[in-house]
C-alpha cells in the first residue's frame, strides 16, 4: 500500500452562487494566464497537479477553504474561462462532474483533430487515469469527477475527485504527464483524502508481484506496504483558526499591505492609488502565481485574499475581489503590449513580503485579524451565500488589531 498524500475534504452542500462564480472564472483566467506569460504551460500543468497549491487557488478565490467543492467549482470555473481562449493559450480542459466526466473521450479527440495531437493516446490516458483510481486503488471512494488538462504540446494533468461510499467525504487524486513512466507503477503525483485505514493500492512499486500475480489469477492477497507521501491534512472546524496558519507568513503580508505605504517602495509606484486591503489580496494572488511549492502548506493563509463564499473567514469583499482583478488584467494586457511593468510590480509584491518574513515576529491574535474583517466588510461589497453583509453598529466593541 502507498499513501501518497491525504487530506481531510469535507463535503459541502450547495451551489456557487452566480456573482462569486463569474469573478471566479475572470479571476482565475487571470492568474492562468499570468502564469502562462511569466512561466509557462508546463508550469500550469504542474500547479493544477500539486495538491497544496490546488486547495490554496481554490481559497483565494474565494472557495470554502478546507472543501471538496474546490475541485468541482475551480475545474467548472476554469474550463468556463479558458476553454474560449484554448487556442491561444495553448491550454484545453476537458471532463467535468458526472456525465461531463463521461464526454471526456470526446473532447479529447475534438481537440485532437484542431492541434495534431495524438487523440487515441490521450482518450488511453484518461481512461487509464481514471480506472487506476476507481478500480487499482480500492480505498472505498469512487470517482464522480475527471477533469483532463491538456497542452497543445501534448503534456497533461488529471484532477479528479471520488466520494466516499459511507460518509460521503471526498478524496482528490492528481496526476501529471511529466513524471509518468507508468500507468500502473506509482503513478501519482498527490493523492488527498482522509485516511480510511488499509488501502489497496495496485499501484505502488510494492505491489509489482501482485500485479503478475492478479494477471495469473494468483488466489494470494497483495501487499500492503504504508509508505507518506506529502501529506495535506485538512481539519474538520469550518472556522480559520491560528493553527491553520502559517503565523508569520500571514503576519508579514499584513505588516506589509497594511502598514507600509507603497511609495516607501520605488518598485510598488506602479500601484499607487490601490488601498492597503487590495494590496492584501494581490499580494496572495502573486503568491499563487509566482510562490514557491513550500509557500502552500496552509492553505487556509489564501483565504485572507477574498474571503469564502460561506462567510469564513469572512465574506467575500466583492469591491476588493473585483479591484484585484482589474488590476492583474491591466497588468496582463499590458504585459502583452510590451509593457510587462504592472505585472512585475504585482510580483514584486511577493517579493517584499518575502523580505519582510525574514525578520518578522508574529505578535497578533488571527481571531482579531478575522474580527476586524468582519467589521469592515460592508465597506467593500462583502457578500456570503447568505446575503449582503451590513454595517455594524458604532458602538459595537471591536479590538485594535496590533501586529507587532
Amino acid at each position: 500500500m502507498k499513501r501518497s498524500g491525504t487530506a481531510d475534504l469535507p463535503l459541502h452542500y450547495g451551489k456557487v452562487p452566480p456573482w462569486l462564480y463569474e469573478r471566479m472564472s475572470a479571476l482565475g483566467f487571470s492568474i492562468i494566464e499570468a502564469i502562462l506569460i511569466d512561466y509557462d504551460k508546463e508550469e500550469v500543468l504542474r500547479k493544477l497537479a500539486d495538491p497544496f497549491w490546488f486547495q490554496s487557488f481554490g481559497a483565494v478565490m474565494g472557495m470554502d477553504w478546507h472543501s471538496s467543492g474546490i475541485t468541482t467549482s475551480v475545474m467548472g470555473a476554469l474550463k468556463r474561462s479558458i476553454n474560449p481562449s484554448a487556442s491561444s493559450l495553448g491550454i484545453y480542459i476537458c471532463g467535468g462532474k458526472g456525465k461531463l466526466s463521461r464526454d471526456t473521450p470526446t473532447e479529447l479527440l475534438r481537440i485532437a483533430d484542431r492541434t495534431g495531437l495524438a487523440g487515441d493516446q490521450l482518450v488511453r490516458a484518461s481512461k487509464l487515469s481514471a480506472k487506476v483510481d476507481n478500480t487499482a486503488i480500492q480505498d472505498g471512494y469512487q470517482l464522480y469527477l475527471h477533469n483532463f488538462i491538456v497542452a497543445d504540446n501534448g503534456s497533461w494533468a488529471v484532477v479528479q475527485q471520488g466520494m466516499h461510499d459511507q460518509d460521503g467525504t471526498a478524496r482528490r487524486y492528481h496526476w501529471h504527464s511529466e513524471n509518468l513512466k507508468s500507468f500502473i507503477e506509482e503513478p501519482h503525483t498527490g493523492i488527498n483524502g482522509i485516511p480510511r485505514g488499509h488501502i489497496l493500492n495496485l499501484t505502488a512499486t510494492e505491489a509489482t508481484n501482485n500485479r503478475q500475480g492478479i494477471l495469473n489469477i494468483s488466489r494470494e492477497d497483495s501487499a500492503k506496504v504504508t509508505q507518506d507521501f506529502a501529506r495535506l491534512i485538512l481539519p474538520g472546524h469550518h472556522d480559520v483558526r491560528s493553527s491553520d496558519v502559517d503565523l508569520k507568513r500571514l503576519g508579514a503580508l499584513l505588516y506589509v499591505t497594511r502598514e507600509l505605504q507603497p511609495d516607501t517602495f520605488e518598485d510598488l509606484l506602479m500601484l499607487q492609488g490601490v488601498g492597503p486591503r487590495t494590496m492584501q489580496s494581490l499580494a496572495l494572488v502573486s503568491e499563487v502565481i509566482h510562490g514557491a511549492p513550500s509557500r502552500f502548506k496552509d492553505p487556509a493563509r489564501f483565504s485572507f485574499a477574498h474571503g469564502g463564499k460561506d462567510g469564513h473567514p469572512f465574506p467575500v469583499p466583492i469591491d476588493i475581489y473585483d479591484d484585484s482583478i482589474q488590476v492583474l488584467r491591466k497588468g496582463i494586457e499590458k504585459s502583452k503590449l510590451g509593457n510587462a511593468d504592472k505585472l512585475k510590480t504585482i510580483n514584486k509584491l511577493h517579493e517584499i513580503v518575502l523580505q519582510a518574513e525574514a525578520n518578522f515576529t508574529p505578535k497578533f491574535d488571527v481571531q482579531q485579524v478575522i474580527e476586524q474583517e468582519r467589521r469592515d466588510s460592508w465597506k467593500y461589497g462583502g457578500r456570503t451565500v447568505f446575503g449582503k453583509t451590513k454595517k455594524h453598529s458604532p458602538n459595537t466593541p471591536g479590538n485594535q488589531l496590533s501586529l507587532f
